[in-house]
C-alpha cells in the first residue's frame, strides 16, 4: 500500500492499536488515538511512565493498525520508527495532536496544565511501510 494513502486514512480515522517491542522482543499492544502532523508523521499521546514509552526508548520499532470507528471495514497498518518527545518540547505538539483529532479545546491553559501534570509525551512515528497490500 502507498504510504501517503495509509497516512491519509489516519487523518480521518483515529482509533488504532499500537504495537511496540519490549524487553526480550515481546510485543506489547495498546489501544490509542492517532493523529497526523503537517510532515505526515503519525502522532500518539502517551505518558512518560507508560510501557509503550519505555519500550520505544529501548527500540524505536512501532506498528499501528488504524481502524474505522465502527471497527469493521477498511483498515490500514503502518510500520515505522518512533521518536519520543518529552516535556517541555512535547507541549505544543500535544496541542496540535488534540486539535487534529478533536478540534478546539474549551480551555487551552487547563489542557496544557493537565499534560504537564500527567507527564505526557508525544510519540512521532515516521511511516516506512504500510498495508494491507492484498486481500485474502
Amino acid at each position: 500500500m502507498d504510504l501517503d494513502r495509509a497516512v491519509d486514512f489516519a487523518r480521518t480515522h483515529h482509533h488504532a492499536v499500537l504495537a511496540t517491542r519490549g524487553a526480550g522482543g515481546r510485543v506489547q499492544q495498546t489501544p490509542v488515538l492517532v493523529g497526523v502532523d503537517a510532515d505526515g508523521r503519525l502522532l500518539v499521546s502517551s505518558r512518560e511512565t507508560a510501557y509503550k514509552t519505555r519500550n520505544l526508548r529501548h527500540d524505536p520499532w512501532v506498528q499501528l493498525v488504524v481502524l474505522r470507528d465502527g471497527f469493521f471495514g477498511e483498515w490500514v497498518y503502518v510500520e515505522g520508527s518512533a521518536e519520543v518527545v518529552s516535556l517541555p518540547d512535547a507541549l505544543e505538539p500535544l496541542v496540535d495532536y488534540y486539535r487534529g483529532i478533536n478540534g478546539e479545546h474549551d480551555d487551552w491553559d487547563d489542557y496544557r496544565a493537565a499534560m504537564e501534570r500527567e507527564r505526557r509525551v508525544i510519540v512521532r512515528i515516521t511511516p516506512e511501510r504500510a498495508g494491507p497490500d492484498r486481500q485474502g
